[in-house]
């Protein structure tokens, strides 16, 4: 499969290209900054390019099989993520390139209330709730979208680098806790995730979550 990742240099990004990699996959890493891509895999060809711009994103994705997303914004800049997002369902539906987007767990229910994470100061600490906010907007832009075969990926509400276990459990709408009542997936497993999603698709114009 051809695979274009944006985002790739990124805490996430970098581990689904080495994911995609491993599986035999032919990936073109995008980076803003061509010297943030010297630390990826020398099997990937790395490319500079702008998640934001609707051309950058037509050319980088004329070709391929899949585009994946892995982009975050800097702390004050959260609504750069929505711009992104819409910038991509824009340019891929040019050329009618599948899309996983990693997102954020912000738009999920919490389990037994059904309020959103994203209002649970629990779970999501006030420093957060800006990109919280800007997750659930990515989902709802996502929803909105015409013409984009898009499949949208919440984490659990911890994501960190961590282990790669090759083990998790799929949900749907709803955080995915385990039985101390945490809900966490680590960067590795997300990408093992998102690449068994790539393969085997099964949540076509729909948003599906993972954890342990």
């Amino acid at each position: 499969m051809r695979i274009t990742v944006f985002g790739a240099a990124g805490n996430v990004g970098s581990r689904v290209v080495t994911e995609a990699l491993s599986r035999g996959h032919e990936v073109t890493a995008v980076v803003r900054d061509a010297a943030r891509g010297r630390g990826l895999p020398a099997a990937a060809t790395v490319r500079v390019g702008d998640a934001s711009s609707t051309a950058d994103i037509a050319a980088l994705s004329t070709g391929q099989d899949l585009v994946i997303s892995a982009t975050r914004p800097a702390p004050g800049s959260e609504q750069d993520l929505v711009t992104t997002t819409r910038a991509l369902l824009d340019g891929l539906a040019r050329t009618g390139v599948r899309l996983l987007l990693v997102g954020g767990a912000g738009p999920l229910t919490v389990p037994g209330t059904g309020g959103l994470v994203l209002d649970d100061p629990a779970l999501v600490p006030p420093a957060w709730r800006p990109i919280a906010l800007a997750c659930t907007e990515q989902l709802a832009a996502c929803r909105a979208a015409d013409g984009v075969d898009w499949t949208y990926l919440s984490p659990s509400a911890l994501l960190e680098p961590g282990t790669r276990t090759g083990s998790y459990r799929l949900g749907t709408d709803e955080l995915l806790v385990d039985a101390h009542g945490t809900s966490a997936i680590s960067m590795e497993d997300l990408a093992v995730a998102l690449l068994d999603e790539a393969e085997r698709p099964r949540h076509h114009g729909q948003r599906f979550t993972v954890g342990y």
